[in-house]
């Protein structure tokens, strides 16, 4: 919705528990003037809230081509249950309700409607599903597993996004669809990724440093790249030695090489960064978070790729130039 973002409805909500925290705990230190005023505040962000009108059930059910429901507090879920993959988990058979289903909720705000949802994706979907999502317009705001010892392997996409509420149902089959496509093609999921596979050989150092812009360092038949950042915890500053870097690693050859790496992120560079290594043929792998505390707070994800080690040496290089773009604006 032009005009809302994310960072509008953090700032909503974190306006309204600031002035809920002031009421509840603070009356006894503010004057009576300013308890008058804060006690409007509260009443007017509270009945912006309580005037927030209903979703439209059947709209979103319709346009998302399943059927939705409705919970007392107003949110509307769609969900699927994957029963198209035979599951198992340590041996055992996974009945689809333990873990296998994809939803999507939607909340009205008086500012438009919220949007989360968690998307079960077996390994050779998430590029689609991602694709998808992004191309429709939504977040990305995890990608991670339930499971150990699952097989085949699954994992989970957590989605986001604010606007109509019919367009973002439709962005939700958007991805679903895709992943429903992935499917038709291949009723079991794939073991590797399309394309060749990298070969050992020669790796050309200077060449991959040019291109990155940034000194790649040699450790054994493998070629390293590290790009480090500062934040601060618990009120003192925290070096790139300590973990807040991002970096790739090269193997293989020049002509067929491999790229694997960690990219830190605050969450304005999230969507920027995966959007542009996907642009580039890179698979992200994993999307979460490091630390539970930090000034930024940041955020890491993990990628593969497979070329020609200039290629995606060039993949690399506009990630970084989409992260720093970013944080200008």
């Amino acid at each position: 919705m032009a005009g809302w973002t994310a960072q509008s409805e953090a700032q909503h909500t974190y306006m309204l528990s600031l002035l809920r925290g002031a009421a509840m705990n603070k009356l006894h230190s503010i004057a009576f003037p300013q308890v008058f005023l804060l006690c409007g505040l509260l009443g007017f962000v509270s009945q912006s809230v309580a005037a927030t009108p209903a979703l439209n059930l059947a709209a979103i059910s319709s346009v998302a081509g399943t059927k939705a429901t409705a919970t007392p507090d107003g949110v509307v879920h769609l969900t699927w249950v994957r029963k198209d993959v035979t599951v198992e988990v340590d041996g055992a058979p996974l009945d689809p309700a333990a873990g296998l289903g994809s939803w999507a909720a939607f909340l009205p705000t008086p500012h438009g409607t919220m949007v989360m949802g968690d998307t079960v994706v077996f390994q050779d979907e998430v590029d689609a599903a991602m694709d998808a999502a992004f191309a429709h317009g939504l977040e990305v705001t995890a990608l991670h597993n339930h499971f150990f010892f699952d097989q085949p392997r699954v994992f989970f996409m957590h989605i986001g996004g604010y606007g109509d509420a019919t367009i973002l149902a439709a962005s939700v089959k958007a991805v679903w669809d895709a992943i429903k496509s992935v499917r038709a093609k291949n009723p079991i999921p794939v073991g590797e990724f399309a394309g060749p596979v990298p070969q050992p050989g020669k790796l050309n150092a200077k060449a991959l440093t040019e291109i990155i812009g940034y000194p790649v360092q040699a450790a054994g038949h493998v070629l390293k790249v590290t790009v480090g950042h500062q934040g601060r915890m618990h009120g003192i500053v925290v070096p790139p030695s300590m973990g807040l870097t991002t970096w790739a690693a090269f193997s293989g050859s020049d002509a067929a090489a491999a790229i694997d790496g960690d990219f830190i992120m605050t969450a304005a560079d999230i969507t920027p960064v995966l959007k542009t290594l996907r642009a580039h043929g890179i698979h992200i792998v994993a999307l979460h978070n490091h630390m539970i505390s930090g000034e930024p707070f940041y955020f890491f994800t993990h990628y593969w790729g497979k070329g020609s080690a200039q290629d995606l040496a060039r993949a690399l290089r506009a990630a970084l130039d989409a992260e720093a773009t970013a944080n200008v604006r």
